[in-house]
């Protein structure tokens, strides 16, 4: 497959956030794809304490203002961008006062770090991901750009692949691309809250989909279960992968790369992305 449109959708990225091996490579890949020749666009949560001056964020008001229905209440997209250096590629910030700690722009960086903030959201990092994973759903389809490829990193990524096939299996901004899931090691500290399921039902998706995850907690194994189930390809990006979501993912029958090391690792991913 040629890849001339990439999408992103990641859970960190540096500069933005501290350097860890998701956020480099979460920067690192694009960037490669990019200098590849194909048009590159990411997303990825707006944490509270990611400096909006510093970073030069700024709002994309076509975008801002749409609402997104979790559990009967209505909350409101606020999106923002800013180009990644050195490639420039657009990342888009998705934000919401009630999933993510509101920060003024001219606030000095004092909260705490993203793990911390994920911990103060437990209780609802399950709506925290429906909402985030709608949220670029519903950019993409205003935006009307069709990716050639759609790579999904991080636990609050996971639920993309299933929405978008399940809900819009026939939407052209998805209906040709491959989505490609991340396994990293847990990177889920605590289960999602076992209303998940009901909540993904509630927003028009089979029950037989989520069968398996209703009216219990969901960790990491069984979410990335269900991201594999509904994706194209995986790639293992850490050697300490959980045995048992490794094993899942070699006897799912999907392409699968796996985990390289850092040296030669994008033109990997190229190689990867043309086999399939």
């Amino acid at each position: 497959m040629e890849v001339k449109k990439a999408l992103y959708i990641l859970q960190e990225i540096a500069p933005y956030l501290e350097e860890t091996p998701m956020s480099v490579w979460s920067r690192d890949l694009p960037q490669g794809i990019k200098e590849r020749g194909a048009e590159v666009r990411a997303f990825m949560p707006k944490y509270g304490f990611i400096n909006e001056r510093r970073n030069q964020l700024h709002e994309v008001f076509r975008l801002t203002g749409m609402n997104i229905i979790i559990d009967d209440t209505d909350h409101p997209l606020i999106m923002k961008t800013a180009s990644l250096p050195p490639s420039r590629i657009s990342v888009f910030f998705i934000f919401n006062d009630d999933y993510f700690i509101s920060v003024g722009r001219d606030k000095e960086i004092k909260e705490p770090p993203k793990e911390l903030e994920t911990a103060m959201f437990a209780d609802n990092n399950h709506e925290r991901s429906i909402f985030f994973v709608r949220s670029v759903i519903e950019a993409l389809r205003k935006q009307r750009w069709s990716p050639d490829v759609i790579q999904c990193s991080g636990w609050i990524s996971a639920l993309a692949p299933l929405y978008m096939r399940e809900l819009f299996p026939d939407d052209p901004s998805f209906r040709d691309a491959k989505i490609v899931y991340e396994l990293w090691d847990d990177c889920l500290d605590q289960p999602l809250n076992d209303r998940l399921g009901a909540l993904l039902v509630q927003d028009g998706i089979n029950i037989q989909a989520v069968s398996d995850i209703m009216d219990q907690p969901v960790d990491y194994l069984a979410l990335s279960r269900l991201a594999m189930r509904y994706s194209d390809a995986i790639v293992q990006c850490s050697d300490t992968v959980q045995p048992e979501l490794l094993q899942l993912a070699q006897e799912s029958g999907l392409p699968l790369l796996p985990y390289t090391g850092e040296e030669g690792r994008i033109e990997a991913m190229a190689q990867f992305y043309e086999s399939l």
